[in-house]
């Protein structure tokens, strides 16, 4: 009972510890956020005076309005259009046969092993050509298919049993029917998982929209947060202020739908 015990304290104590680590640069954060520009130095883990004109200035100076609306539309855009070629793909990859399957689908998940970093010049050269630089299209329309979303739902797909589909296919379902009817809604939780994740790291993107936008009206949060860097290199306060500004939206996604997040990753984590 006694190592029973301690073995509890000592889990409440690391978890505490963890908690700590995780908080700390949230509160830290907050407390220069809210102080103004001129205490941000001084004591900067104690609560200053309160004030909401650092949040202002940097939603003014930051254009961070505009940047929250095209980061929007483009998470929006690049998620829906994931979610389709994902599922779609995936379907091929698991209930059609055609000849060199496998091979295909290897070489198709072997495309996660190619950093974007390496492509990047490539995709801006196209852009350019097509007249895309500061554009909707041009910040979504790269994202708008991933192998990883292909391989998170095939590994849902190929859970399901084979009978299924032969039974679908007695009723008179074709694959269409079989999908929109049968497959699709048992993979519901992973089709969800796989939307929240693209728009996180749609959202979340720095390198790309930075390389593509050369109008402030086209930035999105993370190239505007860059850009109100540049510009208040002496009011760190202010980048700060922008940060949270633009982690709230996140912040209430993850927290509405994380357990929705951790059942569509583990969904086919069984059978392979």
């Amino acid at each position: 009972m006694e190592t029973r015990g301690l073995r509890l304290v000592g889990r409440y104590v690391l978890l505490v510890a963890l908690a700590f680590v995780v908080l700390f640069p949230i509160y830290v954060a907050l407390v220069a956020a809210f102080k103004p520009g001129n205490e941000v130095f001084k004591d900067p883990l104690v609560p200053g005076p309160f004030t909401l004109d650092t949040i202002t200035d940097a939603w003014e100076q930051g254009n961070l309005g505009r940047a929250l609306t095209n980061s929007a539309v483009v998470a929006v855009i690049v998620t829906v259009l994931q979610v389709v070629t994902s599922v779609l793909a995936a379907y091929a990859f698991s209930f059609l046969r055609f000849p060199g399957r496998s091979i295909v689908f290897g070489i198709f998940v072997a495309t996660l092993l190619i950093p974007f970093e390496a492509t990047v010049v490539v995709n801006r050269r196209t852009i350019e050509d097509l007249g895309w630089l500061n554009s909707f299209q041009g910040l979504a329309v790269p994202f708008v298919a991933t192998a990883f979303g292909t391989f998170l739902i095939r590994q849902v797909f190929v859970t399901l049993p084979t009978d299924m589909r032969d039974a679908a296919r007695m009723d008179g379902l074709g694959h269409w029917g079989f999908l929109r009817e049968v497959a699709l809604p048992l993979v519901r939780p992973s089709v969800g998982a796989l939307a929240l994740f693209s728009f996180l790291a749609t959202w979340n993107q720095y390198l790309w929209p930075t390389v593509i936008t050369t109008e402030q009206d086209w930035n999105t949060v993370q190239s505007g947060l860059r850009a109100l860097a540049q510009a208040n290199l002496d009011q760190p306060n202010l980048v700060i202020a922008g940060t949270i500004i633009v982690a709230v939206p996140i912040f209430v996604i993850l927290l509405v739908f994380q357990k929705q997040l951790v059942r569509g990753l583990t969904a086919g984590a069984v059978k392979g």
